[in-house]
């Protein structure tokens, strides 16, 4: 669990997990906080881990997955959103065969309208890039084996977004992702994204649902669009004016810029998976 001054959550949520798990590791990534979350962890023996100052929430996560001795993990918040007892269900999943089991939040599980919009964004694209069902892409509560996680640990951001990259690389690799449904109950305490500061970080994710998995499949179109522009700007000016113009021989040119950049990200991406 990575935790940022999560210490009022942990006071509850911390004794349900050592009661349902009494003989598991349970690791706390404690991610430059200022409140009392390292004594409640202390209070409650589980493992600490501390970072000398904020690095990030998937920063936390990379720590925590490096340092964790079982075959499978399990990452939940530590905000109180998630329900321990729903462990068990994505452990019987993992048991079954899949490789990453995901808890997916219904719209009631949502932080506001704004967030279940953009997530039913990020859902839709996915599926759509991966000819998957993904029915939610930035769900933070999953389980995934272990060796197959610690793959892709150089990808993952330090900040946020560390479940959508988890969850594309999982498909990239032909590796099994499937969905339990859960119920998330609000946030203890005040939450760390801000709409302003992370609108950028809510765009640049759009971008990487695709370059993660065929970033053709998000350049192809754009360069075809730009085709169709220049084409139809063409046939407008060579009706009305009979001339080839600078605007039309831009937008090809940007239809093939478009392309050739696809291109290398394709195979850049073909590189990056390759073990």
């Amino acid at each position: 669990m990575p935790a940022k001054n999560e210490g009022a959550a942990l006071v509850a949520l911390l004794p349900r997990l050592r009661e349902l798990a009494p003989s598991h590791e349970i690791i706390v990534v404690d991610d430059g906080s200022t409140d009392d979350t390292a004594q409640v962890c202390a209070d409650n023996s589980v493992r600490l881990l501390r970072q000398p100052y904020s690095m990030g929430n998937g920063a936390a996560v990379k720590r925590g997955a490096r340092e964790a001795k079982g075959d499978i993990i399990v990452f939940m918040d530590a905000d109180g959103q998630h329900d321990p007892a729903d462990i068990a269900r994505l452990i019987a999943k993992v048991d079954e065969g899949f490789d990453m089991v995901v808890g997916a939040r219904d719209w009631s599980g949502q932080a506001g309208i704004g967030r279940g919009i953009a997530n039913t964004i990020y859902n839709w694209l996915a599926s759509r890039m991966t000819g998957f069902k993904v029915a939610d892409l930035t769900s933070g509560f999953r389980a995934a084996r272990a060796d197959k996680f610690r793959e892709f640990l150089h990808l993952l951001p330090n900040g946020f977004s560390y479940p959508t990259t988890s969850t594309m690389a999982f498909f990239r690799s032909a590796y099994t992702v499937t969905y339990v449904p859960i119920k998330a109950s609000l946030r203890i305490g005040k939450s760390h994204i801000r709409p302003l500061r992370d609108g950028l970080r809510f765009l640049l994710i759009i971008f990487k649902i695709a370059t993660l998995y065929s970033p053709l499949k998000l350049f192809v179109p754009a360069s075809f669009a730009f085709f169709v522009l220049g084409l139809g700007y063409y046939l407008h000016t060579f009706v009305t004016i009979h001339r080839f113009t600078n605007m039309s021989m831009l937008l090809f040119s940007a239809a093939v810029i478009v392309f050739l950049i696809g291109l290398i990200s394709e195979q850049i991406t073909n590189l990056t998976y390759r073990k």
